[in-house]
């Protein structure tokens, strides 16, 4: 019998020691689960912002981490605008309820000698301590133009350059442009906007918004890219592309601004500059297209083969475009069909053979004509023509010698180079 209570007294101390060991194993999980989340906020704190971007407007702070509902828009309470101080004239804060039906804010007149002109394409670097003390206003050129310079002039952009150390932040703030063309002959006047890139890696393109009839858009929009280093700074190219929005064809291209990085120097603040529009710069070809075509008179219908296209032109200084082919049929100038092909990376020299098969709604070709666009695919914004060509009877070139082809060999397949012209 001692044996036997010997082993129930050991089988009663069991669940002592499971009790003992489960509450050693709570205590050191609750710790170690404790000891994770303050890693995980402590990294977190510590750990540089993924390369991205903000966008934001004017009256709207840079950093998200700074934003709160009431800022957000640009907008305050009636009570807290009656209690805030008085903003001196010649500041750069302009509030968005003194813009005029264009957009634009009012242009103040600065004293006289409150700060030296700049020339024209020169920046200007304002210390810390001025950043706000100064008005775009006083940046005018004091060059003076001939009669010919002035009929090419295509106006001015003002904008800004900073970068941040402690965000690795490099910010652009692209705040107007001045003496725009007018491209609406008949409201003389345009509807500017403008798109940014960065090069020469292309992925990073940005665009303001639309401002209507306005010649002197004040934009005052902020691009922040987070994740750069400033050792990096130097090898990009800033490339400004200044339109005009067209609501029923494709926008109209006012010019261009590039500002290589290399050599400006912004760990001393925000360095305010300005620079002249020029035209947008075009090589001496769009490239060619290699077309075949073939008219079947039996079913009436019209096979159209988009084959090679080479010699493209780069559609950002030093990046290869990304084309592809949009096709349409025209009748009497209407349009009745479009098709288009798959986008080829990358590339000057791209390879499609794609066919398309077009029904004919009248009988014979004199009425029909086919646009061939090769457009730049670009993720997030419109994609831009490279180039445009036009078989049809009234079609010049070798486009009308194509056309002539196919109607005097019906049933024959026949391919051609064609030039391809501006869009």
């Amino acid at each position: 019998m001692a044996p036997i209570a010997t082993s129930r007294e050991e089988f009663d101390e069991i669940p002592a020691v499971v009790g003992i060991f489960s509450a050693f194993g709570l205590v050191f999980t609750v710790s170690l689960f404790a000891w994770i989340c303050c890693q995980r906020k402590s990294s977190k704190s510590n750990k540089t912002p993924p390369y991205k971007f903000v966008h934001v407007l004017k009256g709207v702070d840079i950093y998200p981490e700074n934003l709160n509902s009431k800022k957000k828009f640009g907008g305050d309470d009636k009570h807290e605008v009656k209690n805030k101080p008085a903003v001196p004239k010649n500041s750069l804060h302009l509030d968005l309820e003194k813009r005029d039906l264009n957009g634009n804010f009012p242009k103040t007149n600065l004293k006289a000698g409150t700060i030296s002109e700049p020339e024209n394409g020169t920046s200007k670097l304002f210390p810390e301590g001025e950043k706000e003390t100064v008005s775009p206003d006083s940046l005018k050129s004091s060059t003076s133009l001939t009669l010919e310079d002035k009929q090419e002039k295509l106006g001015t952009l003002y904008f800004s350059l900073e970068y941040n150390f402690e965000k690795k932040a490099f910010m652009v703030n692209i705040k107007e442009a001045r003496g725009l063309p007018a491209m609406d002959e008949q409201s003389m006047t345009s509807d500017p906007y403008i798109k940014m890139t960065i090069l020469p890696e292309k992925k990073h393109k940005v665009k303001t918004r639309v401002l209507r009839k306005t010649l002197d858009p004040a934009f005052d929009e902020t691009f922040t890219f987070y994740g750069i280093p400033y050792t990096q700074i130097q090898e990009l190219t800033l490339h400004f592309t200044i339109l005009s929005f067209d609501r029923f064809s494709r926008d109209d291209t006012i010019g261009e601004v590039l500002i290589p990085l290399s050599g400006i120097e912004l760990s001393d603040g925000k360095m305010l500059m300005n620079r002249e529009i020029i035209k947008r710069n075009k090589s001496s070809g769009r490239g060619e297209l290699l077309i075949s075509l073939c008219y079947q008179s039996t079913t009436n219908t019209l096979t159209v083969v988009v084959l090679k296209a080479r010699h493209l032109p780069k559609s950002d200084v030093s990046a290869l475009s990304d084309p592809y082919v949009k096709v349409n049929l025209y009748h009497a100038k209407k349009r009745i069909s479009k098709k288009k092909t798959h986008v080829k990376k990358c590339t000057p020299n791209a390879v499609f053979n794609e066919l398309f098969v077009f029904d004919i709604p009248c009988e014979g070709l004199e009425d029909i004509s086919v646009e061939f666009l090769v457009l730049d695919s670009e993720r997030g914004s419109q994609n831009e023509t490279i180039g445009r060509l036009v078989l049809g009877a009234s079609a010049e070139g070798t486009g009308g010698e194509h056309w002539k082809e196919i109607c005097d060999f019906p049933r024959r397949q026949i391919a051609k180079w064609h030039m391809l012209c501006d869009g």
